[in-house]
């Protein structure tokens, strides 16, 4: 149905109504539009609690922003168990190129969280950065860490 991502299978609940696909949000506990970003959302917060042990109850799907007197959404937001926020997530379809602009949006909605974690994704291609505020610099990560190491 839709592109086959760079992450494990998932199965989902998903339903049509009419020429639209739906599928259910576990975070958000109901259905909302299937869009290939949505696709890529979905199995990438499926990925996170399912290999990297996020805790469904830490995580914001389309977490409502408010950054220079406008209304943005981050994809997704993971926090720590004390509700500070960790991580942001930028979803991008598959047929989009993760460029600057996309790191550039995450990093937008950073200036006010200020996370230790940036992660950008198209579903096929997934790029994790650890920011250090105090030095403003960021680098690489060669993997997503897991929840339960201790990295966040």
């Amino acid at each position: 149905m839709f592109q086959q991502l760079n992450l494990p299978d998932y199965s989902f609940q998903i339903k049509s109504k009419g020429q639209r696909k739906y599928i259910f949000d576990n975070i958000r506990k109901r259905y909302v539009f299937l869009t290939p970003e949505e696709w890529v959302r979905q199995n990438l917060t499926a990925y996170l609690v399912r290999e990297k042990n996020f805790p469904a109850s830490l995580i914001a799907v389309e977490m409502s922003l408010k950054i220079n007197q406008m209304d943005k959404r981050a994809d997704i937001v993971l926090f720590s168990r004390h509700g500070a926020p960790l991580v942001i997530v930028e979803c991008k379809a598959p047929d989009v190129k993760i460029t600057q602009k996309v790191f550039d949006q995450a990093a937008l909605y950073n200036m006010d969280m200020k996370v230790e974690y940036l992660i950008v994704s198209n579903g096929l291609v997934h790029y994790c950065a650890k920011l250090d505020h105090q030095e403003r610099t960021w680098s690489f990560l060669p993997e997503i860490p897991d929840y339960l190491t201790g990295a966040f």
